[in-house]
């Protein structure tokens, strides 16, 4: 009996697959594109590497679905997807079931279900597992669960590949640990990664990492459905305004992205004062409310989510619009944002996206980028005292030792961890004894690309090109014959008019919202762990500390915030309390009234001009008396020392100040100054220093808290 050819089998193959595709989309018209087929191929036919660069929208998730599904077809096990958001997770889930195909998660939010789920896998009974990348790192699931998928599984896929490059704007530690599984995968199976923001320089280090046979395909991020556009604002005032004028123009539901929490609140109270259906999303929203969130715009049910860049990767919705209230640090991660909006919307009329820049973009850029890898000291700091411990230690432990944040610290661990200087086990880290060397010429060359990254959002704003063609320059997309052409859509090329005014009603209630001063200061209620280990007997509960405070904002808010950061600015020098900010302390005070006998304040040496008019000044509205004061005994242990964590930062508080009292403090409620509060641990050892002395209650007030 004749065989069939190898071309028949591939046409077989190729139709199989369409009959995936249109029970993947539900329509019976639908048929893959040729980069789509391609892709498939290499991965269900020849059993290869690939890496796909298309715009959102495109159809990456129908390829390793339809993929998945001619793999298992053959017997393959099932397919392995590190995918890095929670609500990516929970579209591709939805997608897969519409297809028949049984897939699962391991993530944070389901222990519970960890166990159904590797005997599930076990049992041959699930076709697609989803993972966050945290888990690759997580000792008992790398250890024990890892090496058995590496093992079985039929097709790895890499989500959001972008974030394996340290030159991607999005780069995650975790996702390093994807080239040790890579290198562990038996031969011939297959490997997919997929993003939608890769320039030439993250393309090139991404598919060296999956292997020099990588198949790239790389396709137009021209977005045919998005219309951009930039509107230029003074103020936070206007821009909020605006916000308000225009909002119910938007077309449809969409996400108004935001650059903090903090604003995320902000805008979102202010919009829905002014008649708007919006809510607040961030990464520190809780997961149900986070899905009931997201349910409620892709439904309508909200016309936009005030978000920040937590509402982000791989969110799957028909959105008709995106606002940016202050520009993202580069062009590609504006891309990444904007791509959020129309998907399955026609080109006429297309999406609108909306860029509101702000000055103090600049600021928030900084802090982010003071978060970067750390110095080489502290980093060999850290590995010798892990080598002279010789056992694991937890991250709270080392803290005591190292004066990095527990975010900062952790970034840095999961590094050494990939580069094999350390390694994550149970109950925390510990040191291999491998040699390590400190790639500073790869931290600077970085370093510098986000520089120029941020110089190219800036002058974006500033073009007169295609905004779309920009941005595909900013992503080395030149597919098209000649290059990339202009869109025609952008308020550039004339294809979008926005309309820059904002009403006297809209600016006057906006300027009450962001004038209105007074956030709470939560007060510590736990010591750190680990401080035994610095020879303090602190620990526990804080038994009798600090009462909720107030600040007259966060630095980062929108409205006092401005002036708040031109008063701490480095360099800015000392001077009495600016009258715009006294003013609004006295509105704190109204508003709060605390009842207080008397006054201590904070001594500090960098800023004694402020915080001693400060101190005068509240005594003498308030009529009441200045008492004392937490002063400087130690001037060598500079400001700042120790801010970087909380053991640290108690500890050197501890040795810093000393309280001195001019009258008793027993039995008295008391009003505690300062002039900044950056992780609250100087206020909190005064109150406990305080409450100790006999204080019936200290209750801080500062003119702002640092985020």
């Amino acid at each position: 009996m004749p065989t069939a050819s190898p071309d028949t089998d591939v046409t077989t193959t190729r139709e199989a697959a369409e009959a995936h595709l249109r029970a993947l989309v539900g329509r019976d018209d639908a048929a893959l594109r040729d980069d789509q087929w391609t892709a498939i191929e290499a991965l269900a036919v020849g059993r290869s590497r690939a890496l796909v660069v298309q715009k959102t929208g495109w159809g990456k998730s129908a390829v390793y679905f339809v993929a998945t599904l001619l793999l298992r077809a053959q017997g393959a096990g099932p397919t392995v997807i590190v995918s890095p958001l929670l609500a990516l997770m929970r579209n591709q889930i939805a997608a897969a079931e519409r297809a028949g195909i049984r897939a699962v998660t391991i993530n944070s939010t389901n222990l519970e279900q960890w166990d159904q789920t590797h005997r599930a896998i076990a049992a041959g009974e699930v076709d697609v597992l989803l993972v966050s990348p945290e888990r690759l790192n997580n000792p008992g699931f790398r250890d024990e669960v890892l090496p058995r998928l590496a093992a079985t599984c039929g097709l790895l896929v890499v989500d959001e590949a972008h974030c394996i490059s340290d030159w991607g704007h999005d780069f995650r530690p975790d996702y390093r640990r994807i080239r040790t599984l890579l290198g562990e995968l038996p031969r011939g199976i297959p490997v997919l990664a997929t993003t939608a923001t890769a320039n030439a320089r993250v393309t090139t280090d991404v598919a060296e990492q999956l292997g020099t046979d990588t198949l790239v395909l790389r396709g137009s991020l021209d977005r045919e459905s998005l219309r951009l556009g930039v509107v230029r604002l003074k103020t936070a005032q206007q821009r909020l305004a605006w916000l308000a004028d225009h909002l119910a123009e938007q077309p449809g539901s969409g996400i108004v992205y935001c650059l903090t929490v903090a604003a995320t609140h902000e805008v979102a109270d202010y919009l829905r004062s002014r008649g708007h259906e919006v809510a607040a999303y961030s990464g520190q929203t809780e997961t149900t409310e986070r899905m009931a969130l997201e349910e409620a715009l892709i439904t309508g049910r909200v016309k936009a989510l005030v978000a920040t860049s937590a509402l982000g990767m791989g969110f799957d919705a028909t959105l008709g619009f995106v606002v940016n209230l202050g520009a993202p640090q580069s062009p590609v991660a504006y891309y990444q944002q904007v791509g959020r909006a129309g998907r399955g919307v026609p080109a006429d009329p297309g999406a609108t996206v909306v860029l509101l820049p702000a000055l103090e973009d600049r600021d928030i850029w900084a802090y982010f980028g003071s978060l970067t890898f750390p110095p080489e000291a502290q980093v060999r700091q850290t590995l010798e005292v892990m080598a002279a411990e010789g056992r694991a230690m937890s991250t709270a432990a080392l803290e005591t030792r190292v004066e990095l944040s527990r975010n900062r610290l952790e970034q840095m661990l999961k590094v050494l961890d990939v580069d094999g200087a350390v390694r994550r086990v149970k109950g925390g880290w510990e040191a291999t004894g491998q040699p390590w060397s400190y790639d500073e010429e790869r931290y600077r060359r970085v370093r510098e690309a986000r520089e120029r990254e941020q110089q190219a959002m800036l002058d974006y704003l500033a073009t007169d090109r295609c905004r779309m063609r920009y941005l595909r320059d900013q992503l080395d997309d030149h597919v098209d014959e000649g290059g990339a052409v202009d869109c025609g859509r952008c308020d550039n090329c004339g294809g979008l008019v926005l309309d820059a005014a904002v009403s006297e009603a809209a600016v006057a209630e906006a300027d009450q919202r962001l004038s209105r001063p007074g956030v709470p200061v939560e007060p510590r209620r736990l010591w750190p762990t680990g401080l035994a280990a610095m020879g303090i007997e602190l620990k526990g509960k804080i038994s009798a500390g600090a009462e909720e405070g107030r600040a007259i904002a966060r630095l980062t808010d929108l409205g006092h915030g401005q002036a708040l950061r031109d008063l701490f600015r480095p360099g800015a020098g000392d001077v009495p309390v600016p009258p715009g900010l006294a003013r609004a302390l006295v509105e704190v005070l109204m508003d709060w009234r605390p009842q207080v006998d008397g006054l201590v304040v904070v001594e500090s040496l960098s800023r004694p001009t402020l915080t001693a008019d400060l101190a005068a000044n509240l005594s003498s509205f308030l009529k009441k008396p200045l008492l004392g004061r937490y002063a400087v005994v130690d001037p060598d242990l500079e400001p700042g020392r120790g801010a970087m964590n909380s053991a640290q930062r108690v500890s050197v508080v501890g040795r810093r100040f000393a309280l001195e009292l001019d009258e008793p403090v027993d039995d008295r409620r008391l009003l505690l100054v300062d002039d900044l509060s950056a992780t609250g641990w100087t206020l909190t050892r005064a109150a406990v220093a305080l409450r100790a002395r006999g204080a019936a209650a200290v209750l801080p007030l500062v003119l702002g808290v640092e985020r």
